[in-house]
């Protein structure tokens, strides 16, 4: 394929990640993963490499959020303070994984599965809610333990950890779904910066596929975020859900061919 074409198509790849990251936040490299190794990344590049177009799609996403008043400032201050060491030591562990790295593309698509599952249909406590500002758990270690083990994936799979912390805020800490979106989508961002210095050590990034998305994901955040912010919570909720258990369906089917 030509450089040009691979790109320009790297690129368009990026716009979709970052609608997605927008919408969901979750990051957008449960597209761009698979995506660039159909365009000749290897296993680890396309972990490696999705990390720095994390950081401006979750910029650019954000600034619209903060605008509406969606992002909870304390929330993702503790689960950073959390979930930034601990996406060093996923970054430092993502080679241990046997499998030549597809293992730990499978178990991204089995979290994307779950988080589209809980997405969609989300825990209904005793009372009947399903997650208010009412119900609000923000204790520090409810948020640590988010943090931490969203860090972890975010290191260990080069995803942003959102497909973690998009279903615990909303089923632990108790944030309505815009919220849960905005504020997920703050955090993958910050989680991105030291997993991508890592990966960059350790020789994983190729850093003309991480050029391309990162031109790419800009613009397409904010056509995302937009989406979120106007649709009512039915529509969003149902449009999340299925749309990420379509991509886990196709991630898991690519990779276990793959490592069969």
């Amino acid at each position: 394929m030509p450089a040009v074409l691979k790109f320009a198509l790297t690129v368009a790849v990026g716009v979709v990640s970052g609608v997605l990251s927008g919408m969901f936040g979750i990051g957008g490299a449960v597209v761009t993963t698979p995506a660039i190794r159909a365009l000749g990344a290897t296993t680890f590049q396309a972990i490696g490499s999705t990390l720095p177009s994390i950081l401006p799609s979750s910029i650019s996403g954000s600034i619209r959020y903060n605008r509406e008043h969606l992002i909870w400032g304390r929330i993702v201050l503790i689960t950073s303070a959390f979930g930034v060491p601990a996406s060093v030591l996923g970054s430092r562990l993502s080679r241990a994984v046997p499998g030549n790295g597809h293992w730990l593309m499978i178990a991204t698509a089995v979290l994307v599965g779950f988080t589209a599952y809980r997405t969609a249909f989300p825990a209904v406590r005793a009372d009947g809610t399903a997650g208010t500002v009412d119900h609000l758990r923000d204790q520090w270690w409810t948020l640590g333990v988010i943090g931490l083990a969203a860090g972890m994936l975010s290191g260990l799979l080069g995803i942003g950890g959102g497909i973690l912390m998009v279903p615990a805020f909303s089923a632990w800490v108790g944030l309505p779904l815009k919220e849960t979106i905005a504020t997920s989508l703050a955090c993958v961002g910050i989680f991105a910066i030291p997993g991508t210095i890592t990966h960059a050590f350790q020789g994983d990034i190729d850093w003309t596929y991480a050029v391309a998305l990162a031109i790419g994901v800009i613009p397409g955040a904010q056509i995302g975020a937009h989406f979120t912010i106007s649709a009512d919570d039915r529509t969003l909720r149902y449009t999340v859900g299925t749309a990420l258990g379509i991509i886990a369906v196709i991630y898991a089917a690519g990779e276990i061919n793959a490592l069969f």
